[in-house]
């Protein structure tokens, strides 16, 4: 069973809690009032970052594919297409260690 907790607030108080809210993202009033009482903070992510990385291991992932579909068939595939598979690849894991250092330093 859940329970309520009635708080009485200023218009101004309500504008400023408003105002955070919408900094955040957060449309729903009682999630960010709880999440703020329990916790005391909410971290809000820009993740379009991570967003592309996943995009761009997709892109690899499918040239992956394809390198070995060609290399079942024909029993070959070209250097070039290596080393151009592996240069996208070190690219990744920089973006990724660079994501993760970033995310890590988050208090």
């Amino acid at each position: 069973m859940k329970e309520r907790i009635f708080v009485k607030v200023t218009p101004e108080e309500k504008a400023q809690i408003r105002q955070r809210m919408k900094d955040m993202g957060v449309t729903n009033m009682s999630a960010y009032m709880r999440k703020m009482a329990i916790d005391g903070y909410c971290v809000k992510l820009d993740l379009s970052d991570v967003k592309e990385m996943v995009r761009l291991l997709r892109y690899c992932s499918n040239n992956l594919n394809q390198y070995a579909k060609k290399a079942n068939e024909s029993g070959s595939i070209y250097a070039e297409d290596i080393h151009d598979l592996q240069v996208r690849f070190e690219e990744l894991w920089k973006m990724a260690k660079e994501i993760l250092a970033r995310l890590a330093g988050i208090d």
